[in-house]
């Protein structure tokens, strides 16, 4: 069987990690690791792991051998932070309360997430269902469009990630779930090249030049099939990337002339990450649904949601989620009150402000460096494209790598996406000293190269 190639995160395989964890891992670590690798079932980008954490605190994890890193990754879930004490003591309490529901019954915290998710929401999106991951909440949000449109096929872009299930994977975009043991996979999945203005599927300059030829596929593809049920996206990618002006407009009146619905996955993205409560809010553009998940438990419990238009509750003689944690009070609390948290701590404004002196601050650093070929992000989620040089922008995947061991080794952690996207994104919570630290880390580990 033919591997599949990984566009997704710095490869846990290669010689550069087998180095690292020989100079750093003690021999106690060494057999921790041994022995996670000799109950779990493996699988690419999760093992080997690359060391055992023993505490989580605000922005910072620390590992079996002391070594504590700011966290500039979290799976994407931890934008209060690591242990907030008001959501470890909100939690706590619900525990003593109410531990549990069954499915066929409701709670109080379940209906006050509910009632909450509905206000804070776009438009008319007002109907709920919860679900303990993003992958099945996505898969949520696909039978409510097929229930909807009668239709079932979906327009999705390329190297996009919407989770690991199969419906989930079928309008994902990344052949490391969608490759090999994968397939088949849900018929009707189609996809088009997603907006990249750095590296323009296209051709093209830049959206200056462009007429946003990433949209007007879009819409041609709608018009073509004529029968497709939904476009499912994320609204800034996650690698990441924002959307060049104008796109989600053109694209959500496509959808409307065609009769498709527009599912925004926004679990990385949404709860404030990009400085605005969702990261639609950017492009002024509604949904039908939205897709929330990872930070909705507050870094600490698993729950994620799908939020559809109320007229869009179509689905009453059809199983469609089915969950025995649907309405947990505990899971649901912990959601409930990191979105308070969110609110009371001003966390949005917060990423806003903070992500500007972010991007000013490595544009600078793009001035010094001929390796960093583009800055990009909205708020606390921002990327460092390493290029060996910015006239043929070529991806430099090794000093990525590079760059990523040197960042461990100063205690930054994050992710790298696209094999030389350096992807940073820190909790809401981050103090701007804190910021600083971590960006000097950064700037040192790019600009001593290979």
């Amino acid at each position: 069987m033919k591997l599949a190639v990984h566009t997704e995160g710095e490869s846990n395989r290669s010689e550069a990690r087998q180095r690292w964890q020989a100079q750093q891992n003690s021999p106690y670590m060494e057999e921790v690791l041994r022995r996670d690798a000799d109950v779990f079932l493996h699988q690419s980008l999760s093992s080997p792991c690359l060391t055992a954490i023993v505490k989580a605190q605000g922005i910072w994890i620390e590992d079996a051998n002391g070594r504590r890193f700011m966290d500039f990754h979290g799976n994407s879930a931890h934008h209060i932070g690591y242990a907030h004490p008001k959501l470890i003591a909100a939690v706590k309490q619900q525990m003593d309360d109410l531990s549990f529901a069954p499915r066929r019954f409701t709670c109080e915290p379940a209906i006050e997430l509910a009632e909450k998710l509905a206000e804070i929401a776009p438009g008319n999106l007002g109907k709920t269902l919860f679900t303990t991951g993003g992958s099945d909440a996505i898969e949520v949000a696909l039978k409510v469009a097929r229930a909807a449109t009668g239709r079932f096929k979906t327009l999705s872009f390329w190297d996009a990630f919407h989770g690991a299930g199969f419906g989930a994977s079928s309008v994902g975009g990344e052949a490391t779930f969608r490759s090999g043991i994968a397939v088949p996979l849900l018929s009707g999945a189609e996809h088009v090249p997603p907006f990249a203005c750095y590296r323009c599927h296209y051709k093209h300059k830049g959206p200056e030049s462009c007429g946003i030829a990433c949209a007007d596929i879009v819409s041609f593809v709608l018009e073509r099939e004529g029968d497709i049920a939904a476009v499912v996206a994320e609204p800034m990618r996650a690698t990441p990337y924002p959307p060049p002006p104008g796109f989600w407009q053109k694209v959500r009146e496509a959808c409307d002339r065609h009769g498709s619905l527009l599912i925004f996955d926004e679990i990385p993205t949404g709860l404030g990450k990009t400085g605005k409560f969702f990261a639609s809010d950017h492009d002024g553009v509604t949904p039908d649904m939205i897709v929330l998940g990872k930070s909705l438990g507050g870094g600490m419990l698993p729950i994620a949601a799908a939020i559809v238009r109320r007229d869009l509750d179509v689905c009453g003689d059809f199983a469609i989620g089915h969950y025995t944690h649907e309405k947990n009070p505990v899971t649901t609390r912990a959601a409930l009150t990191t979105i308070q948290i969110i609110e009371e701590e001003g966390l949005v404004q917060r990423a806003a402000e903070l992500g500007q002196y972010v991007i000013n601050r490595l544009r600078e650093l793009q001035l010094r460096s001929p390796h960093v070929g583009d800055v990009r992000g909205r708020g606390l989620l921002f990327g460092v494209e390493l290029v060996r040089d910015r006239q043929s922008r070529e991806p430099d995947n090794a000093l990525a790598e590079a760059v990523y061991y040197r960042c461990l080794e100063g205690g930054v952690s994050f992710k790298i996406s696209q094999g030389n996207v350096l992807t940073l994104s820190p909790p809401l919570i981050i103090t701007q000293q804190e910021l600083e630290q971590a960006l000097t880390i950064v700037e040192k580990a790019i600009l001593a190269g290979i």
